[in-house]
């Protein structure tokens, strides 16, 4: 089933108990304290990652190596008692090589021989696609059904993957040789995007420290594959009123080039805006986020917070902002700062009187 297709509003006759908040915030926590022993620093990047854990997504990280990114999700895995994949992505990798094969065996029974379908590493719950734009189009496509449907092709056979299912991937931004840049239909499956910036000078001589030591932290499971299908179940019975959801969609359509309402900035710096997926990311995500802060409704603050990651790779900066030096991430910065959030100021607003209307 595609994301696209379910509910992300919550249903209304569904009451979020403090017992669901305390389970979700509770489940926060231990991750975090057991990714502590190993990952110094980072709190964001954590936080965002288990949103969309939490949520259903998927999530993509970048940036410079030696970031500890890999490191990051492998942990993440460890905390789950769920099963692990890694795919190192590679030129020279095919699509069989990451969704599985048929093989063709003899049947000791009947000695006719038949096909066999051997599953490759993505029927796993939680899978690292490392390096992921040094793999060519034709296996990032198979990637993407699997990342959509949960599910992949072989022939005229689908077969399901397993539930639930999370693609973490890993790109580098600054070494683009022999890579091939991810297409924005695929970005866009991704739930978030996050940039793993350098750390601070006390984080990184704590990381200094640690790994120059002889020490070996063991990272403990804290969640099974039941807890955190249990746990998105919850996310999506979060409410959401008609002012956020307002607020959500003001944020995303303004992003849509020479559209009734779209700001001047918005036309003169990008080529391309977000899509619906955005707003159900937003929603989604700011449900959790809601939650992991011990609230039991959403607010505009959850989704002014969450705009960065579920926009920045959606959005196409032109010719003109990249010879300004205007980033994506500057963009949504000024789309947050002249977007009101108060209810009365968002629906009399004159220009996004023209949005609502469209």
């Amino acid at each position: 089933m595609s994301e696209a297709n379910h509910d992300v509003t919550g249903s209304p006759e569904l009451e979020i108990t403090q017992e669901s908040i305390n389970k979700l915030s509770s489940a926060y926590q231990q991750i975090h304290e057991q990714m502590s022993k190993v990952i110094v620093g980072q709190d964001q990047v954590i936080e965002q990652l288990l949103i969309s854990l939490f949520s259903r997504g998927h999530c993509l990280l970048e940036g410079v190596p030696g970031l500890a990114k890999t490191l990051m999700i492998s942990s993440l895995a460890q905390t789950l008692s769920m099963s692990f994949s890694r795919i190192q992505f590679t030129p020279d990798l095919m699509p069989a090589d990451i969704t599985g094969t048929d093989v063709l065996q003899e049947n000791r029974e009947t000695g006719e021989r038949e096909f066999r379908f051997i599953q490759g590493p993505l029927f796993h719950n939680v899978v690292l696609a490392d390096e992921i734009n040094r793999t060519p189009p034709k296996t990032q496509a198979a990637l993407l059904e699997a990342m959509q449907e949960h599910q992949i092709s072989v022939g005229q056979t689908r077969h399901l993957l397993s539930d639930p299912f999370f693609v973490l991937a890993t790109q580098n931004p600054i070494e683009q040789e022999g890579t091939y840049s991810l297409p924005e239909a695929q970005q866009d499956r991704f739930m978030f995007k996050v940039y793993v910036r350098y750390p601070s000078f006390q984080e990184e001589r704590e990381i200094a420290r640690k790994t120059t030591s002889d020490t070996n932290q063991k990272i403990e499971h804290v969640l099974n594959a039941v807890d955190v299908l249990e746990i998105q179940k919850i996310v999506r019975q979060v409410p959401v009123s008609d002012h956020v959801i307002d607020y959500a969609l003001a944020l995303v359509r303004q992003t849509r080039v020479n559209e009734p309402g779209t700001p001047d900035f918005i036309n003169e710096w990008l080529s391309w805006g977000a899509g619906p997926r955005a707003v159900q990311n937003l929603l989604l995500g700011g449900k959790t986020r809601a939650l992991l802060n011990g609230h039991a409704h959403v607010s505009t603050e959850d989704i002014s917070a969450l705009a960065a990651p579920v926009l920045r790779h959606r959005i196409v900066t032109n010719f003109s902002a990249e010879s300004e030096g205007i980033t994506s991430d500057r963009v949504i910065e000024r789309l947050i700062e002249e977007t009101p959030s108060k209810e009365g100021e968002l629906t009399s607003d004159p220009r996004l009187q023209k949005i609502f209307a469209a």
